[in-house]
């Protein structure tokens, strides 16, 4: 099993929280979902968007000025639409390769807003054909972070925790391996170290090595399309879920997208041995204090 991981917000530019998402893939139906959204994509742009230089990512195709075109004309034909976007695409392209500019219609403009957002939901809907299951961690920007640079932080934990449960409840042997977009190598050092301290030498997290390999892949997001589907995935937590204690608002044109995304979630039940009792597990979760048990704890005796 592998699971592809992607962040919204981490910038910290106007996104209402911070999610760390992931989508849980079968090695077995991988290539046939790649294939699936590449086919999408001349479905709904005419043209793959790596050929353009674009990443259907989030903050690309689900900004709120794409909305705002997709609203300024009626519904477009999808054949005359698709040939619109690709048009749209292409004028972009050309100037980036360093083309003259070119004007674009109103009704390209609209045309890509439209197919933007029936992309966004076909590729939602072969997540569900292909057996995708989605996993996050929505954060309160305003959450308390470690205070040892070295110690991982809860978001990651408890995703890495709901992997593990995932994979225990699919088979005795299922494995998972983590793949991340590419980081700054500073930040993806830190994280390795900080994933092998947690797996190696913390008691819950060196249990959970023997279903998930401790050292990730790191990937490029422009090259792997199943990272632009975790960022996609997290987009739409960002800005259309809202859990217990979250209080930021949504944007409502996001909100069917994110409850597509929301319906793909990871639910479990452990057995409680104190309790007496089984609880639901749930892959997408909220947070608000990102330090591990012990430093909340040391700081609660202050």
């Amino acid at each position: 099993m592998l699971f592809f991981i992607d962040e919204s917000g981490h910038d910290r530019n106007k996104a209402p929280y911070e999610v760390l998402a992931a989508v849980a893939v079968a090695e077995r139906d991988l290539w046939n979902l790649i294939q699936a959204i590449r086919m999408a994509e001349i479905q709904f742009f005419g043209v793959h968007l790596t050929e353009v230089g674009v990443e259907f990512k989030g903050k690309k195709l689900l900004k709120s000025k794409t909305f705002r075109h997709a609203r300024q004309g009626p519904a477009i034909e999808p054949n005359r639409r698709r040939d619109l976007t690709r048009d749209f695409l292409m004028k972009g392209w050309r100037e980036r390769q360093g083309g003259q500019p070119e004007m674009r219609s109103k009704d390209e403009f609209t045309a890509y807003g439209q197919a933007s957002q029936a992309f966004a939901q076909r590729v939602l809907e072969l997540c569900a054909g292909h057996h995708v299951k989605t996993f996050a961690a929505l954060v309160n920007t305003a959450a308390a972070r470690p205070a040892e640079p070295n110690l991982l932080r809860r978001d990651y934990a408890f995703l890495f925790e709901r992997f593990f449960y995932y994979l225990e409840d699919l088979s005795p042997v299922e494995m998972g391996i983590i793949v991340f977009d590419e980081l700054e190598k500073a930040r993806s050092r830190i994280l390795i170290q900080q994933m092998e301290r947690y797996f190696l030498e913390t008691e819950k997290g060196y249990q959970r090595s023997s279903r998930i390999v401790p050292e990730p892949f790191f990937v490029h997001s422009d090259l792997t399309t199943a990272v632009q589907l975790a960022d996609i995935v997290a987009y739409c937590f960002n800005w259309g879920t809202r859990l217990k204690k979250m209080t930021e608002l949504v944007r409502e044109e996001i909100k069917p997208l994110a409850e597509n995304a929301f319906n793909l979630r990871y639910v479990g039940k452990r057995f409680d041995e104190d309790a007496g009792k089984e609880w639901p597990v749930y892959g997408v979760f909220y947070l608000d204090d990102l330090r591990p048990r012990q430093e909340r704890e040391i700081q609660e005796k202050k």
